[in-house]
């Protein structure tokens, strides 16, 4: 979406399929192209949303109509609201018909937290992990003491200490410096133990968030980027938690799913 300028959703689209699309062929898309700054606006949907809900709010852009999937918006006990767009199309594709409830989590800028099952997407919460990361990482102290490279055991050592920041993630993120600063973490090993405490740090309030909701018992799918989903699958195995992987072409499946909802595809 940032890389395509107003007005040009059609010509990026061409560009994706290598020219104009088939005479009749079904066009569906996800994600930020149906956000305020996409090809079309398409409004939240209330959760729970199961498929037929999310079908039944597909909406058409563009000269040749294609079908964009709405996004999903939940409110917390506060009302305060939390959204998405795209994961609900990667959690469809995930789960088969019918799934027993289970969590679903999608790793990345903002990995989302999914209660879902054979009733659809209950609600979720999302964590700003991956941006949390880039931005430390970029425009902080912390990232200047980062080098190339890599020091075995830094990453493991980052979750533990983020699953244990009792006392909050701020004072946590200190042990960045601190530990560079006084050689016991090598500077090649700066990267991987502020990633492995942020995502640490997720794991440990996504898994009070789950208590909440009397659901910390439910069995863990990972969805999303194959290297992304297998570090948090290790930080989750610190954590005591054996969490499985979703396919890897779970957008894919989800939107062929939407399509046949929706009688696109026979």
């Amino acid at each position: 979406m940032q890389n395509v300028p107003a007005g040009g959703f059609r010509a990026a689209l061409e560009t994706l399929l290598g020219g104009d699309p088939p005479a009749g062929a079904p066009l569906v898309a996800c994600g930020m192209v149906g956000s305020r700054q996409g090809w079309v606006e398409v409004p939240y949907l209330d959760c729970p949303a199961d498929l037929a809900a999310i079908t039944a709010a597909l909406a058409s852009a563009g000269e040749r109509s294609i079908a964009i999937v709405p996004g999903l918006i939940c409110r917390n006990d506060a009302g305060i609201p939390d959204v998405m767009r795209g994961e609900e199309t990667q959690i469809l594709g995930a789960l088969e018909e019918g799934a027993p409830r289970r969590v679903v989590v999608l790793p990345g800028t903002h990995s989302k937290w999914v209660l879902a099952g054979a009733s659809g997407i209950e609600t979720f919460a999302t964590f700003m992990t991956g941006e949390l990361y880039a931005v430390l990482r970029e425009h902080s102290i912390l990232g200047r003491l980062a080098v190339a490279g890599a020091e075995p055991g830094a990453f493991e050592r980052g979750v533990s200490a983020g699953l244990e920041a009792h006392v909050g993630l701020s004072h946590a993120l200190f042990s960045v410096r601190t530990l560079a600063l006084t050689g016991a973490l090598a500077s090649a090993g700066v990267a991987d133990y502020l990633s492995g405490l942020l995502i640490g740090a997720e794991i440990a309030a996504g898994r009070r968030w789950l208590e909440e909701r009397a659901a910390r018992a439910l069995p863990i799918t990972i969805v999303g980027d194959a290297m992304l989903c297998s570090r948090y699958r290790r930080a989750f195995a610190l954590s005591g938690v054996d969490a499985d992987l979703g396919p890897a072409d779970a957008a894919a499946r989800g939107l062929w799913r939407i399509a046949h909802c929706a009688r696109l595809v026979p």
